[in-house]
């Protein structure tokens, strides 16, 4: 039969029986057929979840007389037929111990230490060999090394992401393939647009496991380019490209309202990973989209069981980081609140103190839990595990102890010993923009005339620190900063630079808001400095004027 023909007859058929019945009425086949058929079968039989007939086909007469020609014949085969009966076998779950699959991985060995395949050959056996369990590293890198002679300008969009996959294995912890691995991201960056999206997710998963820092042009052209494809990647997909975003740091605004567009209405047919992955982006990058926060709120009040332990966290904290509570709030945390009673062991202890320290940043108080976050034996286990006791865990057990201590009155559990409390909050996030900063002092001496009225960056008793603190006496007159008798006020001007809040947003990030929130009940008067307040003023004058009508509404002409 002709090979055109066959394979036109072959794709109209879609149930192993069919594809069988045919085979049976050819009096000939060629490898070439005998191949191409298993590849069907294959396609046709198996799913996520492996073969779906296993004995329909694995008995079948016909396909055992097809693997019984291949295993008998392997020499005699042409590298196509070769190399496609072995893929096929493969994804037909075919053990690998057995003689068939022994006889066509050992002829593929021997053709290519002669050297006789091609580059779409020694693809096709890459593929096979990163599939198969117990496969040879050093035949892998036989692999590379043939294709690394070869003419990268004439290859396949599918051959390249082949040798991606293949540099994987073989170049994640060596510099040997550097020389191809630049000549493959130079010739990759010229087809970026033809690239499907199962394609651009294997390429930027691939650049971030070899940790291609220094390839900006590819990484930023098939980021650009990922843009297109979101509706149309597959959960695992849309994973590696958000990955690849947080690894390479890159953030773009049409990105964030294509997600916004697509995450909403498919968010009941994702998986739990892929929400959690893009809750996880958002926080990292500081996005609060109220489109996908609400989306994924609603998908763990309704699948909250099918997330792991981690995947609450990640789902969680960003609602905390980003201060934002949901129309669903009541709901969330009901749901939240539940799953923790019935989950509470399954956690690691890390994940835990985040995800709670989260909730009290948004002022939903974990009360039933901190007894055993307090408790020695959690405290113990927290110092077992890395990071152990840092900073920046130490810090969070303090802040989520200075928050019931201050706004929950009620709670008469265990107490957090001093020696696990820190003296000032590590806040990496929140760091003081020193530019402002320097804007907000300026404009503060033109108006109080000296220097010594002002204190910046005061620490306080509470861990946390001022970023400039006036203190005046009980008629309102302004005391020298170094005062400590006859105060009656203390104003704590929060300068609040852009890195704290949200990004192109107004939005103040959770642990500011805690902090601004803190500041009050403790007895400041807190007088929020933002920098879309302050940065377009044009003078030292102006910004005085602005200072005035902020710390002293009530005063007039005070200094200016």
């Amino acid at each position: 039969m002709d090979e055109q023909l066959f394979f036109n007859k072959l794709n109209s058929l879609y149930t192993s029986e069919e594809i069988f019945d045919f085979l049976s009425s050819l009096e000939v086949m060629s490898d070439t057929i005998a191949s191409g058929a298993l590849q069907r079968i294959s396609e046709v039989e198996v799913d996520d979840n492996g073969l779906k007939n296993p004995e329909g086909v694995l008995e079948n007469k016909v396909f055992r007389a097809l693997c019984f020609q291949f295993e008998s014949e392997s020499s005699k085969l042409s590298n196509t037929g070769l190399l496609s009966a072995l893929q096929a076998l493969i994804k037909l779950r075919i053990d690998p111990q057995s003689t068939l699959m022994a006889n066509l991985v050992s002829e593929a060995k021997e053709r290519l230490a002669k050297g006789q395949f091609t580059v779409k050959n020694l693809c096709a056996l890459g593929e096979s060999l990163l599939e198969l369990e117990g496969s040879s590293f050093a035949t892998l890198e036989q692999i590379v090394n043939h294709i690394q002679e070869k003419d990268i300008e004439k290859w396949s969009p599918r051959e390249m992401v082949m040798v991606y996959k293949m540099l994987q294995v073989t170049a994640r912890e060596s510099e040997q393939y550097q020389d191809l691995l630049s000549r493959l991201n130079s010739v990759t960056l010229t087809i970026v647009s033809q690239l499907s999206p199962k394609f651009t997710s294997i390429i930027l998963n691939s650049l971030v496991v070899l940790r291609q820092t220094q390839a900006v042009s590819l990484v930023t052209a098939l980021c650009k380019h990922s843009v297109k494809h979101i509706p149309y990647f597959t959960g695992d997909e849309l994973v590696n490209v958000l990955e690849a975003f947080m690894y390479f740091g890159y953030r773009e605004q049409i990105f964030t309202e294509a997600l916004e567009t697509h995450v909403p209405k498919s968010i009941f047919t994702m998986h739990p990973q892929t929400v959690s992955k893009v809750m996880q982006y958002c926080c990292q990058k500081m996005i609060l989209s109220k489109p996908i926060f609400d989306a994924a709120a609603a998908d763990f009040i309704s699948n909250a069981d099918r997330f792991t332990t981690d995947q609450i966290a990640e789902c969680i904290i960003p609602f905390g980081t980003l201060n934002y509570l949901p129309p669903s709030a009541a709901s969330l945390f009901r749901k939240l609140e539940t799953v923790l009673h019935t989950r509470f062991s399954h956690f690691q202890p890390h994940t835990l103190l985040s995800l709670l320290h989260s909730c009290v940043l948004i002022q939903r108080y974990p009360v039933n839990f901190l007894p055993k976050i307090f408790s020695p034996y959690f405290l113990q286990r927290l110092q077992a595990q890395p990071p152990g006791l840092d900073g920046i865990v130490t810090s969070q057990l303090t802040q989520l102890f200075l928050t019931v201590t201050l706004e929950c009155p009620f709670y008469e559990g265990p107490k957090l010993l001093p020696k696990y409390q820190v003296k000032a909050f590590l806040t990496p996030r929140s760091s003081l923009d020193f530019y402002l900063l320097k804007r907000v002092k300026t404009g503060l001496l033109y108006l109080l005339k000296k220097r010594i009225y002002f204190a910046l960056e005061v620490p306080t008793p509470y861990c946390y620190t001022v970023d400039i603190e006036i203190k005046l006496d009980e008629e309102g007159f302004v005391l020298p900063a170094a005062q400590c008798e006859e105060v009656h006020r203390r104003i704590a001007l929060c300068v609040d630079g852009r890195n704290r809040f949200c990004i192109n947003s107004r939005n103040l990030l959770g642990e500011e808001t805690t902090k601004q929130r803190h500041l009050r009940l403790l007895g400041y008067e807190v007088v929020q400095i933002p920098f879309f307040e302050i940065e377009s003023l044009q003078n030292y004058r102006k910004i005085a004027e602005y200072l005035h009508r902020k710390i002293f509404p009530h005063t007039y002409g005070l200094g200016c």
